[in-house]
């Protein structure tokens, strides 16, 4: 929901580190390795119970994410394996987050981190399987059309995400129910992209 506004908000922020990177012979693929290592460091802070701490290289690797597709724009490298390993790894980290609070409180964060991981697949699943079908049929996204694959977007997208991640960090005490707010707004997403599917692709 927010994805659209906060990528042209950041576009001269993300451009300008692209260039730096592109001067100092750093690579998209490169840059996508490091948003997730950053990304999963912070998990595993969240795990070992540094839940403040975890914010920084969570935020870091969010930034680098952004700056990985720039860099190959910029370079003229964009490429479909960069575009798969993006996605996929964007998926690694987003799972990596629920998990962390999961084995660092098991008693009290498994089951709100295994409900918001449940819907993170569907809407994950959901996601891709638009991306799919629209790219078997030649369709792009007008409201992204730099991704690398079709953007079909929701309530709750990328930025969505990180602000949820981010509140998980801030009052950690309140994972549980922010976890089951999140999920059910994941929900909500999945059905309504299921919704646009079933009658897009009634069409042929």
């Amino acid at each position: 929901m927010f994805d659209k506004t906060l990528l042209k908000l950041t576009k001269p922020a993300v451009s300008r580190m692209a260039d730096y990177a592109i001067c100092h012979k750093v690579s998209a693929d490169q840059m996508t390795l490091v948003a997730l290592g950053l990304g999963t460091f912070g998990s595993l802070l969240i795990a070992m119970g540094f839940i403040h701490l975890a914010l920084l290289p969570l935020l870091l690797g969010r930034v680098a994410d952004g700056v990985d597709g720039a860099i190959a724009r910029g370079s003229g490298a964009q490429s479909d394996r960069g575009a798969f390993l993006d996605i996929t790894l964007d998926f690694v980290f987003y799972a990596s987050v629920p998990l962390g609070f999961a084995l660092y409180d098991s008693a009290n964060f498994a089951l709100p981190a295994a409900v918001l991981l449940a819907c993170f697949v569907t809407t994950g699943t959901s996601f891709l399987a638009y991306a799919s079908i629209a790219a078997k049929r030649g369709e792009t996204s007008e409201d992204y059309p730099s991704k690398g694959i079709y953007y079909l977007g929701g309530i709750t997208e990328g930025g969505e995400t990180i602000l949820f991640f981010v509140l998980f960090c801030l009052w950690p005490d309140w994972f549980a129910t922010l976890a089951y707010i999140y999920a059910a707004l994941c929900a909500i997403t999945t059905f309504t992209r299921v919704k646009a599917g079933w009658e897009r692709f009634g069409v042929n």
